[in-house]
């Protein structure tokens, strides 16, 4: 009995090894991402974007994207109307100072992948899709999300638009 305690502990520790391997295709975000919004006016972009990236297409079950933007890092390329977006009628940047994204599942699509999770901005979470392609490592998606829909700036529906396109691109290195 003791003589087959070590072989069986050994496969076990490799059998560990060999998910942990599997698990480890972590990607840092490089330089020159950017996260681009137009709403027609206002448009512009988030610099502030951190988070973690695992993902390998020949294990979408163990990938995951886990990521956050610095909301006060929005530049609409008008000083005023980055104060007034920071500002509590809009993103309340000093409440609410992160948008963060969360997948809870990537699959394959005909059209590249999509990251399934949870949107968290402005207090409210929701579900989202992000249709993404993965190419020469970068990882480029777009998504319309709807602002009242995160009760950003409800108290005035018309004012600006309600629905931004998203456009992402991030470029990843190992």
């Amino acid at each position: 009995m003791k003589k087959l305690i070590y072989p069986v502990a050994a496969v076990i520790l490799m059998a560990a090894s060999a998910f942990t391997a599997i698990k480890s295709q972590n990607w840092n975000i490089a330089d020159g991402y950017s996260v681009k919004f137009d709403g027609g006016d206002p448009s512009g972009e988030f610099s502030g974007l951190k988070g973690t990236i695992s993902f390998d297409p020949a294990d979408l079950a163990s990938s995951k994207f886990d990521a956050t933007i610095d909301v006060a890092t929005i530049n609409t390329g008008n000083g005023m109307k980055n104060t007034h977006a920071k500002s509590d009628k809009w993103f309340d940047a000093d409440k609410y100072p992160v948008i963060k994204f969360t997948s809870s599942q990537i699959p394959k699509t005909a059209a590249g992948y999509e990251a399934k999770g949870i949107l968290d901005m402005h207090g409210v979470q929701k579900e989202i899709v992000i249709p993404f392609t993965f190419v020469n490592n970068i990882f480029t998606g777009s998504i319309n999300i709807n602002r009242l829909d995160y009760n950003i700036n409800v108290a005035e529906p018309e004012h600006g638009s309600a629905t931004f396109k998203v456009d992402i691109s991030v470029p990843v290195t190992k």
